[in-house]
């Protein structure tokens, strides 16, 4: 199995993982989502203060079917260059003591990045849009779906970001530092429902998941710490911003 190209080291394998023409249609696919959740945070500024208290649950499963998709569409791309999504994932949770560690490792990450992101969201101004606010989840069953779509999120946008782009931008670029800004750049670009300070935000976010993916050569870390943060940091953000 194949590691993660690592910063530390320099090495990065000069092989794509897909074609080049998967990785502009991934790109397209992205660009779309992300101007369509910017067009619907949009309509959301100027909407009526009862418009987003409706049913969530139906966007929740649109997001999910979307990002699995996405993913689906990955793993045919890497299939046609000969690598398979767990090459993609790394690591190993054949021991118990592993999941522990990687769990710690996770939570560790979350604290310090989110030290760093506060910094950085102070100094922007940067406050949380209506698009945003419309998407944490109310007791009850809402809130279990919710949790299926952090679940979905942590695994997909880790394979997808990190581990699809930042290994082919790492590829094409023989740089494994480019790789990681570049996939640090197209996350927060994806992200356009929450405007353009939080895209900023979730750049620099991004290029910190990816300096966890290339340090341990592995995406279980960031996974679960993308888990962690849209879902047990957006169920306690319900109760802090609305």
């Amino acid at each position: 199995m194949e590691a993660l190209p690592s910063i530390e080291s320099g090495q990065t394998s000069a092989k794509l993982i897909a074609p080049v023409w998967h990785t502009i249609i991934t790109l397209l696919i992205l660009a779309v989502l992300s101007a369509l959740g910017a067009l619907s945070a949009y309509l959301y500024q100027g909407a009526a203060p009862g418009m987003a208290t409706g049913n969530r649950i139906p966007g929740y499963a649109v997001t999910i079917l979307v990002e699995w998709l996405v993913l689906a569409f990955v793993w045919f791309g890497v299939r046609l260059r000969g690598f398979r999504v767990p090459e993609l994932i790394g690591g190993n949770w054949s021991r118990l003591s592993w999941i522990w560690r990687d769990i710690g490792l996770a939570i560790l990450f979350l604290i310090g990045s989110n030290l760093v992101l506060a910094v950085l969201g102070r100094f922007l101004h940067a406050t949380p849009n209506q698009a945003i606010r419309s998407l944490l989840p109310r007791p009850g069953l809402e809130t279990v779906v919710y949790l299926f779509l952090a679940l979905s999120a942590g695994i997909c946008e880790e394979i997808i970001f990190r581990g699809y782009f930042q290994r082919q931008f790492a590829a094409m670029t023989r740089s494994a530092e480019m790789g990681l800004v570049i996939q640090g750049l197209i996350f927060g670009v994806s992200h356009g429902y929450q405007g353009p300070k939080y895209m900023v935000i979730i750049f620099v976010y991004g290029c910190l998941f990816g300096l966890l993916a290339s340090w341990r050569r592995s995406l279980r870390p960031g996974m679960c710490a993308h888990f962690f943060q849209d879902g047990g940091i957006g169920l306690l953000a319900r109760h802090l911003i609305q």
